[in-house]
């Protein structure tokens, strides 16, 4: 399974009026995590996009453990799960220290530009 980490500090924008890190940013910083795990593999999104494949969200749970909060210096892990010709799969931990705060899954599917259902390119679900 495909791995990838980064850290990512927690900005004062992306908190709530408590100083916590606002749920929606989980979502943000997965994606985050999605597009570096790709560059990780030698390729981008903008590459992708380019030759006509958009991987569209389908899907995409997170189970919030405990908050993060300002200026945390979080880890987030991003697995690849499973991939088929069409879809691709991930897990995400989000820590801090070695804390999990959150944890989450998505489904991504890939479209053509007129948002039909396609295959990916063979390279990036072998």
């Amino acid at each position: 399974m495909l791995t990838g980490e980064l850290q990512i500090r927690v900005r004062y924008a992306e908190t709530d009026r408590m100083g916590l890190l606002h749920h929606a940013n989980y979502l943000v910083y997965f994606e985050q995590g999605r597009t570096e795990l790709l560059r990780q593999s030698g390729r981008s999104y903008k590459e992708l996009e380019d030759g006509g494949f958009f991987l569209v969200l389908a899907k995409v749970e997170v189970r919030y453990r405990a908050p993060a909060r300002y200026d945390d210096l979080l880890t987030l892990r991003t697995i690849v799960t499973r991939t088929t010709p069409v879809r691709i799969e991930h897990r995400y931990e989000v820590l801090r220290d070695s804390q999990l705060l959150a944890e989450g899954s998505s489904t991504l599917a890939c479209v053509d530009r007129e948002g039909q259902l396609q295959a990916m390119p063979e390279w990036l679900y072998q």
